[in-house]
């Protein structure tokens, strides 16, 4: 059966919002899904995971963020500050026990900022079991978009507010605004170690043109876990949606499941 659609309220006032979400449930540790950027639940990485869960009694979770998919309003009004806010929203409402969070592109950047900050505020009762990141865009806003950015490019988002930049999987322009730019500084990682306090296995493409392998190599040493893995696919692009691919990731996903149960 599938996971039935609900939505919770996020924010409040004018910030008020109603993220789509929809829950499987399961045994744990269940799955924690975080999207791409211009992507939504319902992409074949998610679903693949989250037939994995049904197939093996596991719980599963998947949400859109504001201005994506199901969760709809403005996509112009996110930013990295209100996406993180809605996992975290998500993750204490619609999850119970021990999560892997696993994240993809932009989710891969959310999934270790939700991951740090969670750690910072309940220690060894953060819940999150394991990380698996897919391509994780870590500091996109700086390294993958404004540091690549044409002269022209940056004036026009100092000057328009917005940049649609062509995207190379949809016929809809990626929106990069002035303000997920500039509200993206508040997060960035840059050169310092990351405390996740749990494993992570960083899954990457080699022939990724968004998020470049070496993007993922530096991720790796300033994990400060010792327990973080890369794996590189030789012939992986940026999406990892192939059969291949999926059977690859819900491996690892169920690899680490078993290990956090073990713990």
């Amino acid at each position: 059966m599938p996971a039935i659609l609900e939505r919770i309220a996020v924010g409040t006032g004018v910030a008020r919002r109603e993220i789509a979400v929809r829950r499987r449930t399961g045994a744990a540790p269940g799955i924690f899904w975080l999207g791409g950027f211009m992507s939504d639940m319902n992409g074949t990485k998610a679903m693949a995971l989250d037939e994995w869960a049904a197939m093996n009694g596991h719980a599963c979770v998947r949400f859109d963020y504001s201005g994506h998919g199901d969760s709809g309003r403005h996509l112009e009004d996110g930013t990295i500050s209100r996406w993180l806010e809605e996992a975290a929203a998500v993750f204490e409402c619609c999850t119970e026990g021990p999560q892997i969070v696993v994240g993809s592109s932009m989710g891969g950047w959310l999934a270790l900022l939700l991951t740090e900050a969670r750690r910072a505020e309940a220690g060894a009762a953060s819940r999150i079991a394991g990380l698996v990141v897919i391509a994780p865009a870590v500091d996109m806003t700086q390294t993958l978009m404004w540091d690549r950015f044409s002269k022209a490019v940056r004036k026009e988002i100092e000057t328009t507010g917005a940049y649609r930049q062509p995207n190379a999987y949809s016929d809809e322009p990626y929106l990069i605004t002035r303000a997920l730019i500039e509200d993206g500084k508040r997060h960035l990682f840059g050169d310092r170690l990351i405390e996740t306090g749990c494993p992570v296995h960083i899954l990457q493409g080699i022939h990724d043109a968004d998020v470049p392998a070496a993007h993922a190599s530096h991720l790796l040493t300033h994990l400060a876990s010792d327990d973080a893995v890369l794996t590189l696919v030789k012939d992986g692009d940026h999406r990892l949606s192939r059969a291949d691919d999926l059977v690859r990731l819900t491996a690892i996903v169920a690899a680490m499941i078993e290990e956090a149960k073990r713990d």
